[in-house]
């Protein structure tokens, strides 16, 4: 009798946190493949369909080298993307607590919009769930335990969303016909290796500055002021993102590695290092 009362408690104690990550885990994946199909209802047809040298004749210098570095004439358009990532995420600020984490993310180009899912493992088949969006309902941010114990999450709201903006805008070396004019972003010249773009979305404008190597290059982009979570609280705080490694993906030149950091007080806090391990597009039809 006892030996049967032992054996039951002990299967109780391993099956009851064992459905609950199953639990969780589903309940995630359910609520992605819900913000997977909103992303896609998104997407918009695009207007050209192809890359044309002609329309960066205007644009800064810095600029045209870029294009003439990463495209070629006649290039399609990316109406869509689907990078799988690798890497490690920064979950103590200034206090370094690096998590190995391998990311998902699906991306359309118009309207700006995108959803990264990530997996970090803590122990064998127990893991912390991130996710971010940029939806035409607005951004968001949540990290949680095997997908179902909440450890941080942001509402909603314009700063937030604004903060995923500038995101999107720097991520889109990835997917770099996105950064020409007549996808509705402007450039304003700063410097030979230097320059500010603007992406305009409905009544939306946001800017980054863009710097350029000596190939034409993208190597990294700065904001002045990004919405950064400190305790429960989103602080404007300075941010940039470094890329580097670049290689030939459809066609075009975008770099595999990159990392992204806040500053305070001259001091660079790194909060994500990855590298893109696949890419695929979808171009203008």
């Amino acid at each position: 009798m006892f030996l049967n009362t032992l054996f039951l408690v002990l299967a109780t104690a391993i099956m009851v946190p064992a459905v609950l990550i199953l639990y969780g885990v589903t309940r995630w994946q359910s609520a992605t493949l819900a913000l997977g199909d909103e992303l896609e209802r998104q997407r918009r047809a695009l207007s050209p369909r192809t890359y044309n040298p002609e329309e960066i004749a205007a644009l800064p210098t810095p600029v045209q080298r870029f294009f003439e570095a990463v495209l070629v004439s006649g290039q399609p358009l990316v109406v869509a993307a689907e990078l799988g990532q690798e890497g490690r995420i920064n979950l103590g600020g200034e206090q370094p607590r690096w998590k190995l984490l391998r990311a998902r993310q699906s991306v359309v180009t118009q309207a700006p919009g995108f959803l990264w899912d990530a997996r970090a493992p803590l122990l064998p088949g127990l893991a912390i769930f991130a996710q971010e969006t940029l939806l035409a309902s607005g951004g968001s941010f949540r990290l949680a335990l095997f997908g179902l114990l909440p450890i941080k999450r942001i509402a909603s709201s314009e700063r937030l969303t604004e903060a995923q903006r500038l995101r999107f805008l720097a991520e889109s070396v990835w997917y770099p016909t996105r950064l020409l004019p007549s996808q509705g972003v402007r450039w304003e010249a700063m410097d030979e290796e230097s320059a500010r773009a603007t992406l305009v979305d409905g009544e939306a404008q946001t800017s980054l500055v863009f710097s350029f190597d000596a190939n034409g290059l993208v190597r990294g982009v700065r904001a002045e002021a990004r919405a950064r979570l400190v305790g429960k609280q989103l602080v404007e705080t300075p941010w940039e993102g470094r890329f580097w490694e670049y290689r030939q993906h459809g066609g075009m030149m975008i770099p595999v590695q990159a990392e992204s950091a806040w500053i305070e007080n001259a001091r660079r806090i790194p909060d994500w290092q990855g590298r893109i391990t696949e890419i695929m597009y979808k171009f203008a039809p």
